[in-house]
């Protein structure tokens, strides 16, 4: 770690308009109680249903568990900030926030790339299917995917460790990232800001045209089925394809570009941290009948 002289942050927040606070403490808090209720909603059926056993739900019950976590790194402190006089952030806190919320985030991306991987599997290679997409495959994909998402996470809290800080501590932002601190730091930030394009914006970029090949070959072989499995297939499809372009969209603007700010970047992050986890659990259960079924006898039953 560099020499630094500040041993806090204050965290800009969305707005300096005080009447708006009260506002955004509200909207933002019953956003995420309800972002929190979704993805326990979709991790307990899933859990506990006899049948959401395959391979898709295993790799959305994660994609749920990510979601939460996600959120919970970027919301509270938003909430209480917005009706706190005192937005401070420690530094320990503010690294802790950095390596968190890219932990999860990149969790959520390699999920997402292990659930098109599924749906390629299941329409391109039906025969294959059962075999190549056992139990014991899925759990070794997802252990690598929490791997990757630590090393990704590692790269970027050492690259945070190395800046340092001995002027303004005011970030314009409502948590810590890369992006932000690297306005504060009193160095040259090219080489840094080009490792981070490099690791962050790579995986955003790469991890899209992936995608997006997945679903061309997957929509190019549904031209053999017959109207109902092609219906079905894209049917779960678009689900995926939707929260694809919902999360990577605002990813890809702020992670790919130079070090320069605009006015909107708060609301993408909004956008990206707090209403994907959001939507995932409604666009998932809304387009899913096996979903809606199984929360309906499960919870039915509860009651």
């Amino acid at each position: 770690m560099n020499n630094n002289t500040v041993t806090e942050f204050i965290l800009f927040g969305l707005t300096q308009d005080p009447g708006k606070h009260k506002t955004i403490f509200g909207i933002f808090l019953i956003l995420y109680l309800m972002t929190l209720t979704g993805n326990f909603l979709i991790v307990v059926t899933i859990k506990t249903s006899q049948t959401l056993g395959s391979p898709l739900y295993f790799f959305l019950f994660y994609l749920s568990f990510a979601d939460a976590c996600f959120s919970t790194t970027t919301a509270p402190r938003l909430i209480v900030d917005s009706i706190s006089q005192k937005k401070t952030i420690s530094y320990n806190e503010c690294m802790t926030q950095v390596f968190a919320a890219h932990l999860f985030g990149c969790m959520e991306i390699f999920v997402l790339i292990l659930m098109a991987f599924d749906r390629y599997m299941a329409i391109c290679k039906p025969l294959r299917y059962t075999t190549i997409m056992s139990q014991r495959v899925c759990g070794i994909l997802i252990i690598m995917a929490w791997v990757g998402s630590c090393i990704h996470s590692l790269a970027q809290i050492f690259l945070a460790l190395r800046l340092p800080f001995c002027g303004p501590n005011v970030i314009d932002h409502y948590f810590c990232d890369l992006q932000p601190l690297l306005k504060l730091a009193c160095m040259d930030t090219y080489v840094i800001n080009l490792l981070v394009v490099s690791n962050s914006g790579a995986i955003c970029m790469v991890s899209f045209m992936i995608l997006l090949i997945s679903y061309v070959v997957i929509l190019y072989t549904l031209r053999n089925h017959s109207a109902e499995g092609r219906r079905k297939a894209l049917s779960t499809c678009t689900s995926h394809f939707i929260v694809v372009v919902i999360f990577f969209g605002p990813c890809i603007f702020i992670y790919t570009r130079p070090p320069t700010t605009f006015p909107v970047d708060k609301m993408v992050a909004v956008f990206y941290t707090i209403g994907t986890p959001l939507l995932n659990p409604v666009i998932y259960t809304l387009r899913n009948a096996e979903v809606k079924n199984a929360m309906r006898k499960l919870w039915c039953n509860k009651v």
